[in-house]
C-alpha cells in the first residue's frame, strides 16, 4: 500500500468519481490513476468503488470506510509536513481561506494587505462560496480556515472562534419614499419589493425570522450572493436593498441612502472556523489575530483543546467581541 494510492482514491472521491478530472487536477494521467486504484483494490482484496463498465458509480460500503481512514491519514501527513515547514522556514508557505463575497470584498482587504507585507513569502489563496461550501472546505482540510456568519456550526470538527458582531442597513435611492425616514419599521420595509442575500448567506436567516415573528410577509423579488449586485438593482429601481452595514461605502455609494436596521434584525456574529486537529503555522495565528485582535495564539489554542462547541462558547463569554 502506497501513500500515493491513498491520495488517488481520496482525490477521486472528492472529484465526483471523475477520474479524468482528478488526473487533470493532480497533473497526472488517467490510466496511471486507474492502474494504481486497481492495484490497491487487489492488494486489499475488496473493491473500493462500484463500477458500471469503465465508469465509477459509487463507493462500496468497504470503500466508504477506507476513504474515511485515507482522508485521516492524508490529513496527518499534511500536518507532519506543516510541522517540518514551520521549523525549516516559518515565514514561507501557503494560507488558504474560504469565505463569502461580503467578507472578501469588505472585511478582508486591509487585513490581506497587512498580512502580505508581513509575510511576502506566503502564498495567500481566497476561495469564495456559500457558507455551506466554505464550511465544507475547512472541514475537509482543503482550506486552512473558514470565515463566515452561518453554517460553521453544522460541522462538528470545526472550532468556531467569534470574531466580530455586525448589523444590517436598508439601502434606497435618494428619491425613494423611505429616504428621509428617521427610524424604520418592519411594516415600512414590507411595503416595498426587497433585494437581498440568497438564503444561507450573510445572516439572511435573521431577516426571515424577523418578518415571521412580526407576522409579516416580505416581498423578496431578487436575491444575490454579492452585495454589489444588490446595490446595482437598488439603483435600477427594482426594490430596496438589505445588506450588511459594512457593505455600504459612503464614497462609492453616495447615490444611495443607508438606513439603520440594527433595531429590526438584531446582531449577527462572524466566526472563523478551524479544524480541531489542524496544525496551525505561526503565520496562520497571525492572520487570525489581524482579523480579530482578541484572537491571540494562546486563546485559539485553548479553544481548540476544548471538546465541544458549548465549552468554546463559554470560553468567549468573558471576552468583549467587537462590533463592525
Amino acid at each position: 500500500m502506497k501513500l500515493q494510492q491513498l491520495r488517488y482514491i481520496w482525490e477521486v472521491s472528492q472529484h465526483g468519481l471523475n477520474v479524468s478530472a482528478t488526473a487533470e487536477s493532480l497533473l497526472t494521467s488517467q490510466p496511471g490513476i486507474s492502474k494504481q486504484m486497481r492495484l490497491l483494490e487487489e492488494e486489499l482484496g475488496v473493491p473500493i468503488f462500484a463500477r458500471n463498465g469503465k465508469h465509477l458509480t459509487s463507493a462500496t460500503p468497504a470503500g466508504e470506510e477506507i476513504l474515511r481512514v485515507a482522508g485521516e491519514i492524508l490529513d496527518r501527513v499534511s500536518q507532519i509536513r506543516g510541522i517540518a515547514d514551520e521549523y525549516c522556514d516559518p515565514e514561507k508557505g501557503i494560507l488558504s481561506i474560504a469565505t463569502t463575497h461580503t467578507q472578501a470584498r469588505y472585511a478582508l482587504p486591509s487585513i490581506v494587505e497587512t498580512f502580505i507585507r508581513r509575510y511576502p513569502q506566503v502564498t495567500l489563496t481566497i476561495h469564495q462560496g456559500t457558507p455551506n461550501q466554505i464550511s465544507d472546505l475547512a472541514a475537509k482540510g482543503i482550506a486552512d480556515i473558514a470565515i463566515a456568519t452561518e453554517a460553521l456550526e453544522l460541522y462538528d470538527n470545526l472550532v468556531m472562534l467569534p470574531c466580530y458582531r455586525w448589523n444590517r442597513c436598508v439601502l434606497v435611492r435618494r428619491d425613494h419614499p423611505l429616504a428621509e425616514t428617521k427610524k424604520l419599521s418592519l411594516e415600512q420595509i414590507a411595503a416595498f419589493p426587497i433585494v437581498t442575500y440568497v438564503f444561507g448567506f450573510t445572516g439572511r436567516s435573521r431577516l426571515d425570522e424577523a418578518f415571521d415573528s412580526a407576522g409579516l410577509e416580505s416581498r423578496v423579488v431578487l436575491t444575490a450572493v454579492d452585495a454589489d449586485v444588490i446595490k446595482t438593482y437598488v439603483r435600477s429601481g427594482l426594490g430596496i436593498g438589505i445588506v450588511a452595514k459594512m457593505a455600504y461605502d459612503q464614497e462609492a455609494d453616495k447615490d444611495l441612502v443607508a438606513l439603520d436596521a440594527a433595531h429590526l434584525f438584531g446582531e449577527s456574529l462572524t466566526h472563523i472556523g478551524v479544524r480541531r486537529d489542524k496544525f496551525l503555522r505561526g503565520y496562520m495565528y497571525d492572520f487570525m489575530e489581524l482579523f480579530a485582535s482578541h484572537l491571540s495564539q494562546e486563546l485559539i489554542n485553548r479553544a481548540m483543546n476544548l471538546k465541544n462547541k458549548q465549552d468554546v462558547a463559554r470560553l468567549f463569554e468573558d471576552y468583549e467581541i467587537p462590533a463592525k
